[in-house]
């Protein structure tokens, strides 16, 4: 048998298959940032029995929205629609993990209450967001103080309480994509001369004082990171990645957290990773962090075989083809075909294009 269909432990879940649905933001949600109907639909029809799904990333301020339509877990007010969510996820016997994240410097005023985006530091860069008009340049940003900066922590525990009271079965800090974590982490994109930047040291206190937060709220076998070492989304870069999140892993090992999720770099195109071309991340943190990793980017059935039979991973995230296939796992195992993906359904719009794909058969 497949490694991808034998039973795992993440934390403290208990997994029946490695098959794990990635998060996909798909700006589904109320007008109020709440989880529509339709967005429990979906997640409802991708759960498998122990199977994993983490969740499209919210937002943990109405200050940080980069994406309009995008769902957050900034107020008491969207608590009730993530629940319908978890619900029926719960529902098919399947576990559900919240993800957080602040976009940091990517963002627009007319999302955020006319408040400037914040991160780091203030630097040059590309970005584009979805506001009202689609999507747009972000305005320019500005730093945050250094006094402002537990305020901002303190907003992911508020969402990480949120999170439990909806509930999920675990949270994810996004600290990948170029958004607010990995802004901190990365050195093209902090040059702070304050304790947040600087020295490695610096640069990951942002990220681990936030793990902290949220492991306050759920403790660490709950809580995972999603991380990017080679993601150049939002103009993120870094001098030595490899030295910078080796490091971090390093700093990650003692907090025992349920898993890593490492973000492994996109083939040209639409081609999913196969053998001939392997992942890199995953194999370099593999060296220093001691928990289970999630990989994910574009995976087939061979590629997934093939990161797992290697021992660099030990479960692998499938995000594009879950989208069209409700039914990947089962797809997956029986060698069943794949229904085609649209992306002009993937941000925005009704159930067309969403939930409006059937099982195998049906």
């Amino acid at each position: 048998m497949s490694t991808l269909f034998t039973p795992t432990k993440v934390g403290e879940l208990l997994l029946k298959h490695r098959v794990v649905g990635a998060p996909m933001t798909r700006l589904r949600s109320e007008p109020n940032d709440a989880p529509s109907d339709m967005m429990a639909e979906w997640y409802g029809q991708r759960a498998s029995e122990g199977g994993l799904q983490i969740a499209e990333s919210s937002s943990v301020s109405a200050a940080g929205r980069a994406y309009l339509g995008a769902p957050g877990l900034y107020a008491d007010e969207q608590i009730a629609g993530w629940k319908k969510v978890t619900d029926a996820v719960h529902a098919k016997g399947g576990y559900l993990i919240a993800q957080v994240y602040d976009p940091g410097r990517v963002g627009h005023v007319e999302n955020n209450g006319g408040a400037a985006p914040a991160g780091p530091s203030v630097l040059p860069f590309d970005s584009h967001v979805v506001t009202a008009d689609g999507l747009v340049d972000g305005t320019p940003d500005r730093a945050y103080e250094t006094a402002e900066i537990p305020g901002v922590i303190e907003l992911f525990r508020q969402a990480a309480v949120r999170a439990r009271e909806a509930g999920f079965d675990g949270i994810e800090l996004h600290g990948a994509n170029g958004y607010l974590v990995d802004q901190f982490l990365q050195d093209g994109t902090n040059q702070r001369t304050d304790e947040y930047g600087g020295s490695l040291e610096n640069r990951a206190r942002f990220v681990l004082e936030t793990l902290n937060a949220l492991i306050s709220v759920w403790g660490s076998q709950r809580v995972g990171l999603r991380v990017s070492p080679s993601g150049e989304w939002g103009d993120i870069s870094d001098s030595d990645p490899e030295r910078t999140f080796g490091y971090l892993a390093e700093q990650l090992n003692p907090l025992q957290l349920a898993y890593l999720h490492v973000i492994e770099p996109r083939i040209k195109g639409d081609d999913w990773l196969h053998e001939g071309q392997e992942p890199v991340a995953s194999a370099f943190l593999r060296k220093t962090f001691t928990g289970p990793i999630i990989a994910a980017g574009g995976f087939d059935r061979e590629g997934a075989d093939g990161i797992l039979g290697r021992g660099e991973a030990d479960l692998v995230a499938f995000g594009r083809w879950f989208a069209s296939n409700p039914d990947l796992p089962v797809r997956l195992q029986k060698g069943l075909p794949l229904a085609a993906y649209d992306r002009q359904y993937f941000w925005g719009g009704t159930e067309l294009g969403y939930t409006d794909y059937p099982v195998y058969g049906g």
